[in-house]
């Protein structure tokens, strides 16, 4: 007797939420090279979903602080920005503060390393 096959579809259905909020402090110049960006004293990595919030968080986190955007990714919801460490941190932390309180996002903890 044969088994009967079962079909299994998997869906990717992204949620509102902020899923990394970091800061890299005084990274080494290695990774600007490999990022293709300009030099700055930190970096700072979003991700987020949908992945279209990442020109709204670009454009909170610029408006927020003295930063700039060293990549902006809409079909990955990647950002990443560059500036000093005090900005940097200062740009995520706007960044959250206005995805959970306006858009009622779930958002991530600022890391630093």
């Amino acid at each position: 007797m044969e088994q009967e096959k079962q079909r299994v579809i998997q869906e990717y259905v992204p949620g509102k939420q902020l899923t990394l909020a970091h800061v890299i402090a005084n990274p080494d110049p290695v990774l600007y090279t490999k990022l293709g960006i300009e030099k700055a004293s930190a970096i700072g990595i979003l991700t987020l979903t949908p992945t279209e919030t990442a020109i709204i968080a670009a454009d909170i986190a610029t408006k927020a602080a003295n930063v700039d955007i060293g990549y902006l990714d809409r079909f990955t919801g990647s950002l990443v920005i560059v500036g000093d460490v005090s900005a940097v941190e200062m740009a995520i932390e706007s960044v959250n503060e206005f995805l959970h309180e306006k858009l009622k996002f779930s958002i991530a903890p600022l890391t630093r390393s």
